[in-house]
C-alpha cells in the first residue's frame, strides 16, 4: 500500500515539483494550493501526512493546516515546509511534527519524510496500547457497566 501524503503549498512549482520527487520514491500524493483547499482534502480522505508550506493566503496559513490534520481521526503526521525557519521556532509547540526548510535536497527530504512517518506510527501504536491499558483498568458492575470514578 503505498502512503498518501497531502502536499499544500501556493507556490505551483513547488507543488509540482515535490509531487514528482516524492512519487518517485513510491508516495501517492495529493496537492492542495490552499487553506480551504487542504481542509476539503483532509476530511475527504486519509493521509499518513500532511506537508504544508507556512506563508500562503496569510503568514500563519500553515498553522491551519496543521491544525485542520490534527482535527482528524486517523491523525496524520504533520510537516511545515518553510524557507524562514528562525521565525517558525514554536512549530513543536504548536502542533507539528517536523520542519522541513526550503530549499532541501531530494534525498534528505525523502530520508526526513521516512523517519518522521516510521516515528508517528510508532507514535500512534503506543498511544493505542497506552488507551487499551486505561480502558482495562477502569471498573465495571456485575454486567460490564463502567462504574463512574
Amino acid at each position: 500500500m503505498k502512503r498518501r501524503i497531502l502536499l499544500v503549498d501556493d507556490d505551483v512549482a513547488v507543488l509540482l515539483t515535490l509531487k514528482a520527487v516524492l512519487e518517485m520514491h513510491g508516495f501517492e500524493v495529493h496537492t492542495a494550493n490552499s487553506v480551504n483547499d487542504a481542509v476539503e482534502k483532509l476530511n475527504a480522505g486519509i493521509y499518513q501526512m500532511v506537508i504544508t508550506d507556512m506563508r500562503m493566503e496569510t503568514e500563519n496559513a500553515g498553522w491551519q493546516v496543521v491544525r485542520a490534520a490534527k482535527d482528524q481521526e486517523y491523525r496524520p503526521a504533520t510537516a511545515i515546509l518553510t524557507a524562514y525557519p528562525s521565525i517558525e521556532d514554536d512549530w513543536q509547540e504548536r502542533g507539528a511534527h517536523s520542519l522541513l526548510v526550503k530549499p532541501v535536497g531530494t534525498r534528505d527530504l525523502v530520508r526526513q519524510i521516512e523517519a518522521l512517518l516510521v516515528n508517528h506510527e510508532d507514535e500512534k501504536q503506543r498511544s493505542r496500547a497506552t488507551e487499551s491499558l486505561s480502558a482495562a483498568e477502569v471498573p465495571t458492575d456485575r454486567k460490564g457497566t463502567r462504574k463512574a470514578g
